[in-house]
């Protein structure tokens, strides 16, 4: 179920692979999402099971409709999930016992903690949010609430090899975020969207954990551990990224 997981003092967070959930067929077994054709209630019970192995109340887990944009939502109080979801692609909270969920398949997922402030965020940052910085803008807004010693966790995602784009996609990118300049494994151009938000976030004075070494892990080529929507389709499942201050 989880690819990565941690505990820490105040703080847990975890990324989610595809096994140990109920779907079928393309979105076998742990989706998160289900705007790809996978049954809604069935997208439902995933999310509870993965928010309840995180140690979550699935009645506390919010969730964002992702648009490749900059804004950020700030959970705040004890305020219960927005329906529909807020148009957002990070999350921030200082409330104890909010569950935050953003959702990728390829795209990067970025977990954000200040442990002694208990202030936590998740960003979701594909091609376009890399350019825009959602990154910083996260970092920013849980500053505003109060944390100072932010931890950055980057999790699944496709790898600098893998990510395969135009020419001039990848120069208009690496324009404004030089690390993302890469060539695939076959010489062609590609970005390293990690590469650039962990640059992004170094410069805003978080200590960066990239898993990637650890987890051996490219969404595009782990086909059996998790979804891309590269490799899939629009019929790709959505992986997980969480995390919640222990009430």
């Amino acid at each position: 179920m989880f690819a990565f997981h941690e505990s820490l003092a105040r703080v847990d967070l975890a990324f989610t692979d595809r096994h140990g959930g109920e779907s079928t067929g393309p979105w076998s077994a742990l989706n998160l999402a289900a705007g790809n054709g996978d049954d809604p209630d069935t997208v439902e019970r995933n999310l509870h099971l993965a928010v309840q192995a995180l140690g979550g109340d699935p009645r506390r887990t919010h969730l964002a409709r992702q648009v490749h944009g900059r804004d950020v939502h700030v959970v705040n109080g004890d305020a219960a999930p927005a329906v529909p979801p807020p148009e957002a692609d990070a999350m921030v909270t200082a409330e104890p016992g909010a569950v935050l969920v953003v959702r990728v398949a390829d795209c990067v997922p970025i977990v954000l903690a200040d442990d002694r402030a208990g202030v936590v965020g998740v960003v979701h940052a594909g091609r376009l949010g890399v350019v825009a910085d959602v990154a910083t803008a996260a970092v920013d807004a849980m500053r505003s609430l109060g944390a100072g010693d932010v931890r950055g966790w980057i999790g699944p995602r496709a790898c600098e090899r893998c990510y395969e784009v135009p020419e001039d996609m990848r120069a208009a990118v690496a324009q404004e975020v030089p690390p993302t300049w890469s060539t695939t494994s076959w010489d062609t151009p590609a970005l390293d969207l990690a590469a650039g938000v962990a640059s992004q976030l170094e410069a805003s004075g978080v200590l960066v954990h990239d898993l990637a070494d650890d987890l051996h892990v490219c969404t595009i080529e782990g086909e059996d551990d998790y979804f891309s929507y590269r490799r899939q389709g629009e019929r790709s499942g959505r992986l997980g990224a969480l995390v919640h201050v222990r009430g």
